[in-house]
């Protein structure tokens, strides 16, 4: 079974993965059960979030039949990673390099998306094992930096996590990253009153903006 290719074509077909970081564990379900509903296909659901291990487990085992993988993110070390793997992760995220989770993830065939930002980081991550960098934080520099590391590293797989809206999204592709990151855009849009069809349509018009860019 070639579990790595599976998530991999998920990432590269959908073009992106929706980082939902919320204070709470049935925030983060509801949120993220709205999304897929919206038609997004990759979550990665942060272990800064309480219970996020449970969240992982529960959103597994409901949309089992459905083409739909489900993520850690914030994972910092090899206890981390081999934690979310028992409790169903299909992909490890993390902010930045960390051997040890690139390690464990490898061991049990689990995709890793390692964060880094500067040429050298970039490179040191791919050497280390990580199936896609991730560009973090991509605030600062935004798509003018991340053109501008993709012109030597086009070899890289590189998915910016932050500062991508469906109005951008398309200059993101067009500077050369695999797929994009994107949180609050889709996980806040429910506002106060935590409006989860506003979720799902907002989930929608950032899937049908990646497709037009993609056709």
């Amino acid at each position: 079974m070639f579990q790595k290719l599976e998530v991999l074509e998920t990432v590269r077909q959908s073009g992106n993965v929706l980082i939902v970081r919320l204070p709470t564990a049935e925030e983060a379900y509801d949120v993220a059960t709205a999304a897929v509903d919206g038609g997004i296909r990759a979550l990665e659901i942060t272990l800064s979030i309480p219970g996020a291990l449970g969240v992982i487990e529960r959103l597994a085992e409901r949309f089992a039949d459905r083409d739909v993988i489900f993520g850690a993110g914030t994972v910092l070390d090899g206890h981390a990673a081999w934690a979310s793997i028992q409790a169903g992760a299909r992909f490890l995220v993390s902010p930045n390099l960390n051997p040890d989770m690139i390690r464990v993830a490898n061991r049990y065939q689990v995709v890793t998306m390692s964060g880094a930002y500067t040429p050298t980081e970039i490179l040191d991550t791919a050497e280390a094992g990580a199936d896609i960098v991730k560009l973090f934080p991509t605030e600062a520099g935004g798509i003018p930096y991340t053109k501008a590391v993709l012109a030597p590293l086009a070899h890289v797989p590189l998915l910016p996590a932050g500062g991508v809206t469906t109005a951008n999204v398309g200059e993101w592709f067009a500077a050369g990253v695999a797929a994009v990151g994107v949180g609050s855009a889709i996980t806040k849009a429910g506002g106060p009153s935590r409006d989860l069809r506003k979720v799902t349509e907002a989930a929608e018009g950032f899937v049908a903006a990646i497709d037009r860019v993609k056709r």
